[in-house]
């Protein structure tokens, strides 16, 4: 881990230095910034449009009595999003003059809430951009929701007869639902389900490529990969489906390299393994005309643009380009004609589009002030006062002899172990051994402050500055709101979002409201690295400080659970409006300590009626005022409707 010390940070701040910092260049992609004020600028349409200043939305957002921690989502970053993934093909398709188009499609499970949805539907209906659905329940949602005719509904996941019979009767409707034959059993079902309804869905098949992959979803491709079948599975479908006279419905091969692709040589070799097979699916016999290149399309979390789990080498252009010309080879060789490209590209598109903003409700970290001196203290604490005047006397220079303060840090540790020895066994008393533990750390406070900048530093007292960092209580659940930093140690650009104009002073992490020890926010991006302190600025009791943790627009939301009953945050969708200024297109509002219960299988009303007949028998008993009583089942039920998150 590469620590950051923030002795090396310029005395005279600036709002570029916080951007270099906390790498808003390197990740934002033109939609954050920091204003003169030190505060983020968010700039929905790109950095050539409209910006609003973020903490002052927050601050008008609370006005309307939306409460902290909050997700704001920006509406018109996924108009955006949309926009660039389809140029960046349509670049590709006119520079290798490839005679096919491009038709994307949202995958569902990347972000199922409807207001989503329903706003990749509208902003996508000029590129006929359609969903993909993995469940019977997404199914269902696209449907409902996509109305253009022209856009696809690629069927993945596991599927039953009632399941496929819905495409076929969906495609009757005038939708197009591809339903993509992913495991070997679902062909006899497609074809019985065609011969009880007389007629046939579009039919797709997801190919297990043999070529690598990498990352946390690597295993997502490979022989032993969830879905997909292997060579002889596909001949075997072939077969099958020409049997039943379905071959003709066969129009698409699909692959997946996993979510996330770090490295574009990953994609370069799935893309000619799947080219040479679409290839010889054309000459077996089968009509095609599409390739669904799936997801793992990633975005540079960050900004170090390298092939770690939290980055990627290439950019949108590079993958579009690499997509189109590796096509575009396979079957120019064999003089096939090219197939419509599709991707399932959902972490590119919505991850950008929404900020979870939290608030700090204290701070706590390590006693280290120096105590006074107090009369006839015994010899451990003076032998601690000593060691710490010795490391005082020791000049901060940038040549300093590491030794020296190694040797400073043996003694108080070993000064402090006689402390803790001798008040298991009687001979020291509580407050020598509280004065003890303070002068430990006052040691390890001046020990940092005199610690050199080069990197040739004993591992010990590199840990130094984790021990006396702060922690920061954050007003929000990490299994609720970002689940993906705990479940699979994902990275996300967390930062303050105002007095970025002020150098911060402190290092610290965050704990937040559950009680479990995996609730924290203790790695953050560096620039290709990761550090397990972030630079934050000192809190102030009588002072809000935000947080805003970026990117978390994909399944966050979806695969947060409700650990110690905290549910949902207040969400918002923000548009710009034409002449200026935003409007507040949609309130999802959060789950109230109700909700929470009854998913629970617990009766908000029961439970109430349960303490009404308890406050009334200690009324009786002479132990409750009447008055008190109905002021705590006023309270309770307050309590019901509202949030299950803290406020002032």
């Amino acid at each position: 881990m590469k620590e950051t010390g923030l002795s090396a940070l310029s005395n005279q701040w600036t709002v570029k230095d916080s951007s270099n910092l906390y790498g808003l260049d390197r990740w934002g992609e033109g939609y954050f910034s920091i204003n003169q004020l030190g505060h983020i600028t968010v700039h929905p349409q790109g950095p050539q449009g409209e910006s609003l200043d973020l903490l002052a939305l927050v601050k008008e957002l609370e006005g309307r009595n939306l409460k902290l921690p909050l997700l704001i989502r920006f509406d018109d970053i996924l108009n955006d999003r949309l926009k660039r993934l389809h140029k960046a093909f349509n670049n590709a398709i006119q520079q290798y003059n490839y005679k096919g188009n491009y038709q994307g499609v949202f995958p569902i499970k990347c972000n199922q809430q409807r207001h989503v949805i329903e706003e990749v539907m509208k902003y996508g209906r000029h590129f006929h951009f359609g969903l993909e659905a993995g469940s019977k329940a997404e199914l269902l949602i696209a449907l409902a929701l996509i109305e253009d005719p022209n856009a696809l509904l690629i069927c993945n996941g596991y599927k039953d007869q009632r399941y496929i019979e819905t495409t076929i009767l969906a495609r009757q409707l005038g939708r197009q639902p591809v339903v993509v034959i992913e495991q070997p059993d679902e062909v006899e079902r497609i074809i019985k389900a065609s011969k009880t309804l007389g007629a046939a869905p579009l039919i797709g098949i997801r190919a297990k490529l043999s070529s690598r992959s990498s990352g946390r979803w690597g295993t997502s491709i490979g022989e032993t990969a969830k879905f997909g079948l292997s060579v002889p599975d596909i001949l075997q479908t072939l077969e099958k489906l020409r049997t039943a006279n379905l071959i003709n419905e066969l129009r698409l091969l699909h692959f997946h390299v996993g979510s996330q692709v770090n490295d574009i040589a990953i994609h370069k070799d799935a893309l000619q393994e799947a080219g040479k097979i679409y290839v010889e699916l054309n000459r077996l016999g089968a009509p095609m005309g599409y390739l669904d290149v799936g997801g793992g399309l990633g975005i540079d979390y960050d900004g170090s643009q390298t092939t770690t789990s939290a980055s990627t080498n290439y950019s949108l252009q590079n993958y579009a380009n690499d997509v189109v010309a590796t096509v575009q080879e396979a079957c120019s060789f064999h003089n096939i004609e090219v197939p419509t490209l599709i991707s399932e590209s959902g972490r590119a598109i919505s991850s950008h589009f929404s900020v979870l903003l939290f608030n700090v409700l204290g701070t706590s970290s390590v006693p280290s002030d120096i105590p006074k001196v107090k009369e006839n203290e015994c010899l451990i604490v003076k032998n601690l006062r000593e060691t710490l005047n010795s490391i005082q006397k020791i000049s901060k220079e940038s040549h300093i002899d590491c030794s020296k303060l190694q040797e400073a840090w043996n003694d108080a540790l070993k000064f402090k172990d006689d402390a803790l020895n001798a008040f298991r066994l009687g001979y020291l008393a509580l407050p020598d051994r509280a004065i003890a533990e303070q002068l430990t750390w006052a040691c390890a406070k001046a020990l940092i402050e005199r610690l050199p900048s080069e990197d040739m530093i004993p591992t010990e007292l590199k840990e130094l500055r984790s021990a006396l960092a702060e922690t920061y209580y954050a007003n929000l659940s990490i299994f609720r709101s970002a689940p993906d930093t705990w479940a699979v140690e994902q990275l996300f650009p967390v930062l303050p979002i105002h007095r970025l104009d002020e150098k911060p002073s402190q290092l610290g992490h965050f704990a937040d409201l559950t009680c479990d020890s995996d609730g924290k926010l203790s790695r953050f991006i560096d620039n290709g690295d990761l550090k397990q302190l972030l630079e934050l600025h000192k809190f102030k009791r009588d002072e809000q400080y935000l947080i805003g943790l970026f990117l978390g627009g994909a399944y966050q939301e979806v695969m947060g659970n409700l650990h110690n009953l905290f549910g949902s945050t207040n969400a918002v969708h923000i548009k710009l409006r034409n002449n200026g200024g935003y409007k507040l297109d949609n309130v999802v509002r959060c789950n109230t300590k109700s909700d929470v219960l009854q998913a629970m299988e617990h009766d908000p009303e029961l439970l109430l009626e349960r303490l009404r007949i308890a406050s009334e028998s200690a009324i009786q008993g002479g132990t409750l005022k009447i008055s008190d009583a109905q002021q705590l089942m006023d309270h309770l039920e307050t309590s019901l409707r509202q949030s299950t998150y803290l406020h002032e």
